[in-house]
């Protein structure tokens, strides 16, 4: 019998908790495609799973990650076999279904991905659900138009996961970046991301008008809540906020007279459910014009042991970049 190491996250009296633990294949959710894991990483969405606060239910106990890369074991799909590396991110990994916080992962093959050549394990998992997401925001300023001759464009929530990954991308691109933090003490660590300029949540807003100046030529938002609001106020005409995140609260305060007025666009970014060619698609990007040339200054190595401690800093707004879980 297969035994690994694995977090798994339990209900208890007092709420839910996780522990590592031994586990077995055949507790694992069901699959076509048997995975020997090697890496997982840390985003918001696990903080949640792994401290019962998931916004939809989630059944336990659950092994959260919502990210993994390493190598096909098994596989009942012809699209895979053995020894091929592979990653999976989103779907419904690590929530409704066994995640990759765990030696070894077994998913429905259509959630599994071939990793690019460009990229070793640690470094797929480096990018993850952010990077993916990262990619995905610009992509889709670029369909609205967004070209690095423009300037500047703002990031939201540059510290974290995402935030980090998009400054890395559209500095290599050749966009001006404009890095949005409450976190005064990372300038150093931003700029070395290709940011040109640091300035704090407060500073977007250009008057407290419905519409403010015209500043943006783009934005790629994590937070939500106020700051989203803000963005729409001083984008430039005809430009476009790319929002995938709500650290900073679901609810938006804004008027239309933004979108009316100066043509723009808010723009919603889902990585969970996107179809199969478009996730390819970034992923390709994420591989060649995109690829991000501070994966080792953004990402740290963790063990499962420091997963809750790992969460608490994400959950108490002091963690910084990416961590990459070694899982194998």
């Amino acid at each position: 019998m297969i035994r690994f190491r694995a977090y798994r996250v339990a209900s208890e009296n007092d709420g839910v908790r996780g522990r590592v633990v031994d586990a077995t294949l055949d507790e694992l959710s069901a699959g076509d495609v048997v995975i020997a894991a090697e890496y997982s990483s840390v985003n918001f969405k696990d903080m949640r799973v792994a401290t019962g606060t998931y916004r939809a239910p989630v059944s336990f106990p659950r092994i959260p990650g919502i990210d993994v890369a390493g190598t096909v074991a098994e596989s009942r799909d012809a699209r895979f076999r053995a020894g091929d590396r592979v990653l999976v991110t989103g779907y419904d990994l690590g929530v409704g279904h066994d995640g990759g916080y765990a030696g070894v992962v077994r998913v429905p093959a259509d959630w599994v991905v071939k990793v690019p050549d460009a990229f070793t394990t640690f470094e797929i998992m480096a990018l993850g659900t952010a990077g993916f997401t990262a990619a995905l925001c610009v992509i889709d300023l670029e369909r609205n138009g967004l070209r690095p001759s423009d300037a500047p464009v703002a990031v939201t929530g540059a510290t974290g996961g995402v935030g980090s990954i998009a400054i890395d991308i559209l500095a290599r691109l050749g966009y001006r970046v404009t890095a949005v933090t409450r976190k005064a003490s990372e300038r150093a660590y931003l700029q070395s991301l290709g940011a040109a300029a640091v300035i704090a949540p407060e500073d977007l807003d250009t008057g407290k008008g419905p519409v403010g100046h015209g500043t943006w030529a783009g934005a790629v938002d994590a937070v939500g809540g106020s700051v989203l609001a803000a963005l729409t106020r001083t984008l430039k005409y005809g430009a476009a906020v790319a929002n995938c995140g709500l650290t900073g609260g679901a609810e938006i305060n804004l008027t239309v007279l933004p979108f009316i007025l100066r043509g723009i666009k808010l723009l919603g970014i889902d990585s969970v459910q996107l179809p199969m060619a478009p996730r390819l698609e970034a992923w390709r990007r994420l591989a060649t014009d995109m690829k991000p040339a501070h994966l080792h200054t953004i990402a740290r190595e963790i063990r499962l042991e420091d997963l809750d401690a790992t969460f608490s800093a994400l959950n108490q707004g002091t963690f910084r970049g990416r961590a990459v879980v070694r899982v194998g």
